[in-house]
């Protein structure tokens, strides 16, 4: 599949904050477009990671193996960005996996390269800002479901922000997610069914 970089990067200024031409061009210049199939890992658990990935089309989650069992905490869709946070930010190995579950178009950025276009150009910086910020977001209406919901409330959530996750996602990634086993999500659902 062709993919224009221009394209990409209008994308990104489109959907979060205006990037100015000059800006763009660099951006361009700094990134890379990776085509990639479904079940690629971006990420491993102990690898050091400074890169970033817009996801232009696909779908990504993040997760940890505890005790053998894998433990999905983060999924990412078409216009949204992913990184190993923790690795990104603090130069640390990354605590968790990242995987792409459908066969995915991304634009990767190196955190040298974020950090030199946020000093260079204030969009760009702004456009940083919106994304963390973004980011923290959805990961604090995350926790406060796992604390405040019921098993029903918390897959009714993720349903309210993706309509589409149980075509995209499957079942026992999103069980894992919101914290409940595969047979309560099955009956829920089947519950839901019924109705």
């Amino acid at each position: 599949m062709k993919v224009n970089k221009k394209e990409i990067i209008n994308q990104i200024s489109e959907t979060y904050s205006k990037l100015s031409f000059e800006c763009q061009q660099k951006l361009s210049n700094s990134s890379n477009v990776l085509v990639l199939p479904k079940g690629e890992i971006l990420v491993k658990e102990g690898q050091y990671s400074d890169k970033t990935f817009f996801i232009f089309n696909g779908c990504a989650r993040a997760y940890y193996l505890k005790d053998g069992k894998d433990i999905s905490d983060w999924f990412a869709f078409d216009n949204d960005f992913i990184s190993s946070i923790n690795s990104f930010f603090l130069n640390v190995p990354s605590p968790h996996f990242i995987e792409l579950l459908e066969d995915s178009i991304l634009l990767e950025i190196s955190r040298t390269d974020v950090e030199k276009l946020s000093n260079e150009y204030s969009d760009f910086e702004r456009l940083s800002k919106i994304v963390v910020t973004k980011t923290m977001l959805q990961q604090q209406e995350r926790i406060s479901s796992m604390q405040f919901h019921s098993a029903e409330q918390k897959y009714d959530n993720i349903l309210s922000i993706r309509p589409d996750i149980t075509q995209r996602i499957p079942l026992t990634h999103i069980a894992s997610y919101i914290g409940i086993t595969l047979e309560t999500l099955s009956r829920i659902r089947n519950i839901k069914t019924r109705i």
